[in-house]
């Protein structure tokens, strides 16, 4: 799994100009499912992007997690990230899990969200989605459940 983690100062996501998930201080995460991924990959992004230390404290350095200042989720999936854009000009969606995989792996990453206490707000699965990302600082992160070294 991959997860694009934007810091925010706000989020929000909507579907047909209706707002459907809507956050203040906390993460937007952009989440991707490839082939072979399972609940493991989930469960160690989950824990990995709770405990990120990429928020403030009082000396204005970035050592405490959404955990610590309390802050919300809104998680995007977003098939995309794996888009392979080595050959040609159009991407390859080939290492994109299937949808019916992709979408209970993404269900089960914001149940394990909110498992840690986190307010979750979701966008709609294989939906056309505009996002409205506050990105603040900007801080933005990688993180890949298979690069673990």
């Amino acid at each position: 799994m991959r997860a694009v983690v934007q810091r925010v100062s706000k989020g929000a996501v909507l579907v047909d100009n209706q707002t459907v998930g809507k956050i203040d201080k906390g993460i937007v995460i952009l989440l991707g499912v490839g082939n072979g991924d399972d609940l493991e990959d989930a469960k160690y992004l989950a824990e990995k992007i709770v405990n990120l230390r990429i928020f403030d404290d009082d000396k204005g350095k970035m050592n405490l997690s959404l955990l610590d200042v309390n802050g919300e989720a809104l998680v995007i999936s977003q098939f995309t990230l794996y888009g392979d854009c080595r050959r040609g000009r159009r991407p390859s969606y080939s290492d994109s899990a299937l949808p019916d995989v992709a979408k209970e792996l993404y269900e089960r990453f914001v149940e394990l969200v909110k498992g840690y206490g986190i307010h979750v707000e979701t966008g709609i699965f294989a939906a056309h989605m505009l996002v409205e990302i506050h990105n603040d600082g900007p801080v933005t992160l990688l993180v890949d459940s298979k690069k673990l070294f």
